[in-house]
């Protein structure tokens, strides 16, 4: 039973040439194999894969999915996220787990759901881009995983300075539910892109790292950590856009409040005075004219007023 390879190719300066089976001849100097891991086979040829030190080929098969990578006799294992795709939709909130190997000779990229850096490396290599090492090869495909991050982040940014324009606009100004969203997708992006570059920070600190490959890595660090920093400056406008939402909203009650408060004092008196005229006791004024209810509104409008002029001259009603 064969892996289930989605797609190879070998790489030489003549160009690159598609690979049927992963067990046929290296007809280049380098060879990329793309294996989806749900198929049975590619579990199988992993395990007996011998140009795969054991500790890469455990890396490989392992069900957990968090972002690490080792260095074992110059081969280089590593465990990246990226974000999966379906049939229909090129661009989903799910995160996947890229594995790769890297030898000399072959680079080893594996999945269990489908993802979109493996379609932008392949339509890459399609339109000629070439990889005719491990550090061309690396570089390649983790440029793919940040460029599909960058394009998500400018779509991000995009929407988050259309909800600051129509905040400042004063229509249809958006509201912090609106926003949940965008700051769902900023923190998983920031998560994603501080473990790679954890990930390659280690790697560049590994002292069994190969030589060819850590000016590669380095550079793969720095362009993590600009992109990171692209991410955090999105999420430092979308926190600044929360908290003017923020206030704006406590203005609001609070003036709900004051509204509220102003009415209160106003009808206090009036109501004062007709709790005095529903009691039923002797003696109550105006109860034996036939003008009694007349005057007793009079007197509760008078009141009335005479807080609303007394508020004013204290200053409440200057607000």
């Amino acid at each position: 039973m064969g892996p289930g390879l989605i797609w190879g190719l070998d790489f030489s300066p003549e160009g690159s040439r598609p690979v049927q089976l992963c067990d046929s001849p290296q007809t280049g100097s380098f060879r990329w194999l793309h294996l989806n891991l749900a198929d049975h086979g590619t579990r199988y040829w992993i395990e007996k894969a011998e140009m795969l030190p054991p500790a890469v080929r455990e890396l490989l098969l392992a069900p957990d999915t968090h972002q690490r990578a080792l260095v074992d006799g110059g081969i280089v294992g590593c465990v990246l996220h990226d974000f999966e795709r379906d049939f229909d939709v090129a661009d989903t909130a799910r995160v996947g787990a890229l594995r790769i190997a890297l030898t000399p000779s072959l680079i080893l990229t594996t999945r269990l759901h489908p993802l979109r850096s493996a379609d932008i490396a392949r339509h890459r290599l399609e339109r000629g881009a070439t990889a005719t090492g491990p550090a061309q090869a690396l570089d390649l495909l983790v440029g793919a995983i940040t460029e599909n991050i960058a394009d998500i982040s400018r779509t991000l940014s995009n929407d988050v300075q259309r909800a600051e324009d129509a905040f400042l606009d004063g229509h249809h100004p958006p509201t912090p539910r609106d926003l949940i969203a965008i700051r769902r997708r900023l923190a998983q992006l920031h998560r994603l892109l501080s473990g790679m570059r954890g990930v390659f920070q280690r790697l560049e600190e590994d002292e069994e790292l190969p030589e060819a490959l850590l000016p590669t890595v380095e550079k793969l660090v720095q362009r993590l950590q600009a992109l990171d920093g692209d991410i955090l400056s999105v999420q430092g406008q979308l926190r600044l856009l929360r908290e003017e939402l923020d206030i704006q909203e406590a203005q609001r009650t609070n003036q709900n409040l004051y509204i509220l408060s102003i009415i209160t004092a106003l009808m206090l008196p009036a109501t004062l005075v007709t709790g005095i005229f529903g009691m039923n006791t002797g003696g109550l004024p105006f109860a034996d004219g036939s003008w009694g209810t007349l005057h007793a509104t009079a007197l509760a409008v008078a009141a009335a007023a005479a807080t609303y002029m007394l508020l004013r001259w204290m200053g409440f009603m200057r607000r």
